[in-house]
């Protein structure tokens, strides 16, 4: 019954966030107007609102005009269910779980509307840092110095590497949000599970900037936005980061 709520609750939460996707970089309210389509702009009637399953019994298409609905909709769903679930398996019903799924919810939502806008906003990385500040003086997983250090010290060596870059190729390597973004990173994952978020996001974006630049021929001034790989990195090191740091360090044995 745990495992099913859970994942009830995950569908219902990754809607929600669907709707923050598309208003927040808007500067729409994401409360009010309720659920509407962006297409014709009416109203979506609770019948037809039903996460992931409405999708597939509207076949991907509005009630009302038949615009397409995008499937980045289920996907998020679908996924925020399946990382509530996991994070049942990994902490229980805790304040740990409660804290580890809104890390998450932030993680695919910054991912998304970077993905899609290339912005972070401030409301989620500053308000999520602010959050994860609090919640170290209860983190039963990091002391709250390492929390704190780790934070800081993220957001000062990504502030270092941007203007080092500025300097040196006169373009952003990095943007702002990024350096906010691992701020609200150190405060909940503390060191080392940051490192290791780090160097999967470094490893991750680095192997898919070369496959860009040889199959797409694209430029090294191509704009990648790294808040997705980020909030990947974050993601596995949430769950596997000791393991990976483990096994890192085996290698050098």
């Amino acid at each position: 019954m745990e495992t099913a709520l859970t994942i009830v609750f995950g569908l219902i939460v990754g809607s929600f966030l669907n709707v923050v996707i598309h208003r927040l970089p808007l500067g729409q309210s994401i409360v009010f107007p309720g659920s509407h389509c962006p297409s014709c702009g009416i109203p979506i009637p609770f019948y037809h609102n039903i996460p992931l399953l409405s999708y597939f019994i509207l076949r991907g298409h509005c009630h009302s005009c038949r615009a397409h609905i995008s499937i980045q909709y289920p996907l998020i769903e679908s996924f925020c269910a399946f990382s509530f679930w996991l994070t049942l398996h990994f902490f229980g019903l805790s304040l740990a779980a409660v804290f580890t799924a809104t890390f998450i919810c932030l993680l695919i939502t910054l991912a998304a509307i970077d993905l899609k806008r290339m912005i972070l906003p401030d409301e989620l990385t500053l308000g999520g840092a602010a959050l994860f500040f609090a919640y170290s003086f209860f983190n039963p997983a990091i002391s709250q110095l390492n929390a704190i250090l780790s934070g800081l010290g993220a957001a000062l060596f990504f502030s270092g590497f941007f203007f080092f870059y500025l300097k040196i190729r006169k373009i952003e390597g990095l943007g702002f949000g990024d350096i906010k973004m691992v701020l609200l990173m150190g405060l909940f994952l503390g060191l080392h599970r940051l490192v290791v978020a780090i160097f999967l996001a470094s490893l991750s974006g680095l192997l898919v900037g070369i496959f860009l630049i040889i199959f797409k021929k694209k430029n090294l001034k191509f704009a990648l936005p790294f808040g997705p790989f980020l909030s990947l990195g974050s993601y596995i090191s949430l769950f596997w980061g000791p393991d990976i740091l483990a096994w890192l360090g085996s290698l050098y044995q």
